[in-house]
């Protein structure tokens, strides 16, 4: 009997044993697979996903093996492997539903190989499976309560922007930042516009790349002034509540007998002067030190802001060096990535001055001009006006600046036409380039925002829109600024101002 007993303990143990070998030996081999990852090993990190994976599911451990098998398909498809993804997501399915577990937990599984497939889909440009998988994980979200509601609306506004419908993209968009900014986890917002980007940059979706950024750069802004209106709620309501105090107090006092009373009421009189001046300027120090603050930081996120762009920028370009150099396309996307380069470079360095030189007017106007007649229209006649005498500046940067207007004019002045270049004098320490042409001219609406980058988004083929804002840049590099004369009805005229 006690022979019996002993093998019957033994073989409890091995059985224990051999389990607690299985699941130490899967999650190993995820945390091998991790290791690759992070080293950018890819198909080292999906040999031992897909061991984990295999482990997990044959100890019934569902959701580390679903975890596991996602990590394969998205490693499989990630090298354009849709066959073998497609497999390992179907193992995931028969694996959920072979299952004798049918809770709501079980069902929520469900979601992740769903939303795989949508990225897969959405990648390959498959609308109608794209749909079909965007609905199922629709199903099992709400199967499943609020679990997935944040994740299904990213993944819902990443396919509406893929698929070309902005406003669907859009309404997903404020929905969720709605959300994070309700519960003012703006953290999270923040985090959800950099997803979107990344997204974008690498699907290589120049459109969605700088809808993303116009409406980034809205959020930043706004969340700014909430976080400083609830600063200042803040500062009133604990002045309120001083307040307060102070009246209850001088209530409570004010039962006293008379003489009493009346000292105290003086008293209390002086000190509330006090405190008040006390509050006052104690309000002025934190508001100078606010103020002070808020420069800092505007500052720092420029900044970052600007490196950003400037990575996301330096990132597309190897990857648009490997296309097709003479499709449109892949020309406007280079383009643009090279002028998003100047435009950070300009940003970065906007307190340092172009070095000058003495510079004869008549002929530096005359070789701008030689270098745009062969991009004029049938007709069209260009006139300079340059005195004979030299003046100082950088002829390099006033050169590439001119050039871009002028060459703006030759495009949007038809036959028959009329552009001008003069240059005048207005003070000793002050000069103008004008550039004048007979063209459609600039809509009132549009004077304000054509200037600034990214004010408007365009279609990457017909032009970026970020020329005139790196004119801009570089004008008060030169210690001046461009601008646009209002007044000027006959079509459009340019103002290049500098002082030395």
């Amino acid at each position: 009997m006690k022979k019996l007993i002993a093998l019957l303990l033994l073989s409890v143990l091995i059985s224990f044993n051999n389990a607690a070998i299985a699941q130490t030996g899967g999650d190993k081999y995820v945390k091998q697979a991790q290791q690759h990852l992070n080293n950018k090993e890819y198909t080292q990190a999906r040999y031992y996903f897909l061991q984990a994976f295999n482990q997990f599911a044959a100890k019934g451990q569902q959701e580390k093996a679903v975890d596991a098998g996602v990590n394969v398909a998205s490693l499989y498809h990630r090298e354009n492997y849709y066959k073998e993804a497609f497999e390992i997501l179907a193992k995931i399915d028969r694996l959920l539903t072979d299952s004798q577990d049918s809770t709501s937990a079980n069902t929520s599984l469900m979601y992740y190989p769903a939303k795989e497939r949508l990225a897969m889909f959405i990648k390959l440009k498959n609308v109608s499976k794209a749909t079909e998988n965007l609905n199922r994980m629709k199903a099992i979200a709400k199967s499943a309560g609020n679990k997935f509601d944040s994740d299904l609306l990213y993944n819902e506004a990443n396919f509406y922007y893929t698929f070309g419908n902005s406003a669907a993209g859009d309404a997903a968009i404020n929905k969720l930042i709605a959300h994070y900014a309700d519960e003012k986890d703006y953290q999270k917002a923040d985090d959800c516009f950099k997803q979107l980007i990344n997204a974008a940059t690498r699907s290589k979706n120049a459109q969605l790349v700088n809808r993303a950024y116009a409406r980034y750069n809205q959020w930043t802004d706004s969340i700014r002034k909430v976080q400083e209106a609830d600063e200042l709620n803040r500062v009133k309501n604990s002045l309120d509540e001083a307040n307060q105090t102070i009246s209850d107090k001088s209530s409570t006092i004010s039962i006293k007998n008379g003489i009493i009373v009346a000292l105290i009421v003086v008293i209390c009189i002086l000190a509330a002067f006090l405190v008040l001046g006390a509050i006052m300027l104690l309000r002025q120090i934190a508001s100078a030190r606010k103020a002070k603050k808020n420069l800092l930081i505007s500052n720092e996120h420029n900044q970052l802001k600007a490196q950003f762009i400037r990575n996301i920028s330096e990132q597309m370009e190897p990857t648009l060096n490997t296309l097709d150099q003479s499709l449109p396309a892949v020309k406007a996307l280079k383009g643009f990535s090279e002028h998003i380069q100047d435009l950070s470079e300009l940003e970065n360095t906007l307190d340092e001055r172009y070095e000058s030189e003495e510079v004869n007017l008549t002929r530096f106007c005359d070789d701008i001009a030689a270098q745009i007649k062969p991009l004029l229209k049938p007709g069209v006649t260009l006139s300079v006006n340059a005195p004979k005498m030299s003046a100082k500046f950088n002829p390099e940067t006033v050169e590439s600046i001119l050039l871009h207007l002028l060459k703006n004019a030759a495009i949007y002045t038809p036959e028959g036409g009329k552009i001008s270049l003069e240059f005048k004098k207005r003070g000793a320490k002050t000069m103008q380039f004008l550039v004048t042409d007979s063209g459609c001219g600039i809509p009132e609406e549009k004077i304000d925002i054509i200037l600034k980058p990214f004010s408007e988004i365009k279609d990457l083929t017909e032009g970026d829109g970020l020329g005139l804002p790196i004119c801009a840049l570089k004008a008060e590099k030169l210690n001046g600024h461009l601008s646009i004369d209002r007044e000027f009805k006959h079509g459009a005229k340019f103002i290049l101002e500098i002082r030395s």
